[in-house]
């Protein structure tokens, strides 16, 4: 059992116990696991808005001679190139091609960015983003800002209309851009991205003043008529499996590369090769030949009748033999059946390619296109 006076407090705890949050273990953090009712709080973020609390994300600030070097290096996209208030999704990957992580570059300026990581992996990334710059002999700061800072992630089709009545700026972002508004004595970084397959935003502020500024945000956040109500991991999860999002953990490892998770569009294989003020990205090697070789297995949704739902580590069988595991799964509020990602053989990959999974017995399963549900 994990002692909670080890845990990580988030800035917003206060808030997540006065709106009856079920508060639980998580990333070496307390966080909100739901309020009530996890297939409650999916479907209001479906058809409103939903408030998530993942200041457990890490937030590094990389900035100084040699930062955009630097992340081009450790980094399976290009970061060459990115002006000013844009966000790119992109692997850190080993020598292998396997994920160290998946992450968010933001580009404050051509040597000022930040790199949102997963909670869990904050450590592991800091220490191998401190391996690179010594041995490659690069100057540069790296500035761990989680404690100093609370994130936010705030989701639904009716966000940005209710965000419009204090900010005109922030309705007009592109998807994957981000601005930096003044509020109160403090600077807030304000990025129309998301993890639920919604439109929204998610927001960094200061710890301190990140209780205040979100009441001027959303003055009636959790109240009973609110188009904002709070929502935890559990909804969290199962929202962005509907969006066929992968999570590091389940999808993504180390053993995984980016080709087989369905990541290629967050790897710029041919990089530095036309232009080597690019640099190659450590990993580009390996994934290079999954990518032209093929590879041999795929990520895959899974759709099931019934009520029952796979969980991770099940096993996909075919032909009575087995050719996969579950990755994730859960009950589909949306859809109203279970849904699963997994991997297996590209000879089964096809959407409609019918496979079992082991729930004490072969329960049929059939492969889907990712994400299963289009907004």
């Amino acid at each position: 059992m994990t002692d909670t006076a080890t845990l990580q407090q988030s800035p917003l705890r206060a808030f997540h116990a006065e709106q009856g949050a079920k508060l639980v273990p998580y990333a070496g953090w307390e966080l909100p696991l739901h309020y009530g009712s996890i297939g409650d709080e999916h479907l209001w973020t479906r058809s409103s808005g939903s408030l998530f609390d993942v200041s457990h994300m890490g937030r590094l600030r990389i900035s100084g001679r040699h930062a955009r070097r630097f992340l081009d290096r450790v980094c399976t996209r290009l970061v060459r190139g990115m002006s000013a208030g844009q966000c790119r999704y992109s692997l850190v990957c080993n020598e292998a091609g396997g994920c160290l992580d998946d992450v968010l570059v933001y580009c404050f300026a051509d040597d000022d960015y930040m790199v949102v990581c997963n909670g869990a992996n904050r450590a592991k990334i800091v220490e191998h983003f401190q391996q690179v710059k010594a041995a490659e002999d690069l100057s540069f700061k790296l500035d761990d800002q989680t404690l100093s800072t609370c994130m936010v992630a705030i989701q639904g089709p009716k966000v940005m209309d209710l965000i419009g009545g204090v900010s005109r700026e922030v309705p007009t972002l592109k998807r994957y851009r981000f601005t930096v508004k003044n509020v109160l004595v403090m600077k807030i970084i304000v990025s129309r991205t998301g993890y639920t397959g919604e439109d929204g935003v998610e927001v960094i502020l200061g710890a301190n003043f990140a209780r205040q500024a979100l009441g001027m945000l959303l003055k009636d956040v959790g109240g009973e008529h609110a188009v904002v109500r709070p929502a935890g991991l559990g909804a969290r999860d199962s929202l962005r499996m509907e969006a066929g999002m992968p999570l590091y953990g389940h999808e993504l490892d180390e053993t995984v590369d980016p080709i087989s998770a369905g990541l290629g569009f967050a790897v710029k294989v041919d990089k530095g090769e036309s232009d080597p003020q690019e640099g190659r990205f450590i990993g580009q090697d390996a994934i290079q030949r999954i990518a032209s070789d093929g590879p041999t297995r795929r990520l895959v949704g899974l759709t099931l009748e019934g009520r029952r739902s796979p969980r991770q580590g099940m096993t996909v069988r075919h032909g009575g033999e087995d050719v996969g595991i579950v990755t994730s799964g859960c009950p589909s509020p949306s859809l109203g059946h279970p849904i699963a990602m997994a991997y297996v053989p590209t000879s089964l990959a096809e959407a409609g390619t019918t496979v079992e999974i082991d729930l004490g017995g072969g329960t049929p399963a059939t492969v889907a296109t990712l994400p299963f549900l289009k907004k």
